[in-house]
């Protein structure tokens, strides 16, 4: 499936026609149920003023936490409505309740182009089941369907795709970025193509590396995930995190690299600590070696030259994962100096994952790459080349 294949909402017709949109508006509370980031709401804006401009009707299907089947008062969706309408200067309509008669009376009583924000879908225990009888309950109450949620596109869930099985469907204009974007890095990237890996578990992006592997020209990895690679080559890594049983296939990556190649950089050196603390004793290693009692925590300065050198070169870039603890002090130069070299970079750049974006944000620098994803779990199994099932049922229609 070509990601940037996928009907458009710009070719749907939507003019006097109430028009279902999945939002992602799962944004963070705090502990009086007040919106500590509002991002995921302003990132729909532009879908909603779309329709808005085309003569359309949005009704919004949204999720917020885990209530697991169960109506949770503290998830209603009241504030997401409140700080929407603050965002887009326009009235929205927030209803109780987001299937049945009541909700279709409701619906006939609200003017048309009005925004209507309907509850919590995952209150109903079929919304992470997928079950279709659920999605018909969502469809009937729209003329038209448009995907804008890539955040949850990789559930197939009731509101994420049941709608398009019964509606006219396209990709909203938030979905449509991010497939074009990810279509620019694994269909036609401008080449070199480089990809920076990192993170804790290295189990957590085999899949990512092998089919990278048949794309890049260099692959950068970092983070926890590395000392397992090391340790495969040979090097001590003191007390390091390493997983054990993924040995053997980081030496099958390792030479899958080797025999395409591919440029493989791991760290050349360390900063590591005698414990996990940001109060900790640290020190650089020389080498890529660790002594017995010490773990590495971000790479070293000869490691940021490298990896950093090689991003320089790039035409295109992706990004997903930190290179060391970096919301600790002491140990963030590494996924800092990242970060900062891939938003110099003059080629194409994409960040994906949640603690990538996060080392984006904190280090400044979103406003200096190209595309910054919506979605961790959705952009991930992207890279692994997975199907998203949200996508999918956009495509057949």
């Amino acid at each position: 499936m070509k990601l940037d294949a996928i009907p458009s909402i710009t070719d749907l017709d939507v003019k006097g026609k109430r028009v279902l949109v999945r939002v992602d508006f799962n944004v963070p509370l705090d502990e009086h149920g007040a919106i500590t980031d509002d991002t995921r709401i302003r990132a729909a804006l532009p879908t909603l003023e779309l329709l808005l401009e085309r003569g359309a009707t949005p009704i919004l299907l949204s999720h917020l936490g885990r209530p697991k089947g169960e109506v949770v008062d503290k998830l209603r969706l009241d504030p997401v409505g409140t700080r929407l309408e603050e965002l887009i200067g326009k009235p929205v309509r927030k209803l109780y309740e987001s299937r049945g008669e009541r909700v279709a009376n409701e619906l006939d009583q609200v003017d048309p182009g009005t925004i209507v924000l309907l509850e919590n879908v995952r209150f109903h225990p079929g919304e992470t089941k997928g079950d279709p009888e659920l999605a018909a309950d969502f469809a009937a109450l729209g003329d038209a369907f448009v995907n804008d949620a890539f955040g949850t596109s990789h559930r197939d869930h009731a509101s994420v795709c049941g709608p398009a099985r019964f509606l006219p469907a396209a990709a909203g204009l938030l979905l449509q970025r991010e497939l074009d974007a990810f279509a620019r890095v694994l269909d036609r990237p401008d080449k070199p193509l480089v990809a920076i890996l990192g993170g804790a578990k290295v189990s957590d992006k085999l899949t990512v590396i092998d089919h990278l592997l048949d794309r890049v020209q260099a692959l950068i990895v970092g983070g926890g995930m590395a000392y397992t690679f090391l340790k495969e080559m040979g090097h001590t890594i003191g007390t390091s995190l390493v997983q054990d049983d993924q040995l053997a296939s980081v030496e099958a990556s390792m030479r899958k690299a080797e025999e395409l190649g591919v440029e493989l950089h791991l760290p050349l050196d360390h900063v590591i600590a005698d414990a996990f603390s940001a109060t900790a004793n640290t020190q650089v290693t020389d080498g890529p070696d660790i002594p017995d009692g010490w773990m590495g925590l971000d790479i070293g300065p000869k490691t940021i030259r490298r990896f950093c050198g090689a991003v320089a070169g790039a035409r295109t870039v992706v990004w997903n994962g930190p290179m060391g603890v970096f919301e600790m002090e002491p140990f963030q130069a590494g996924t800092k100096a990242v970060a900062e070299a891939v938003a110099a970079c003059p080629g194409y750049t994409v960040v994906g994952g949640g603690d990538s974006v996060a080392a984006a944000e904190r280090f400044g620098v979103t406003d200096r790459i190209d595309h910054i994803s919506t979605g961790g779990g959705a952009s991930l199994e992207l890279l692994e080349g997975r199907e998203l099932p949200g996508i999918v049922a956009l495509a057949k229609r």
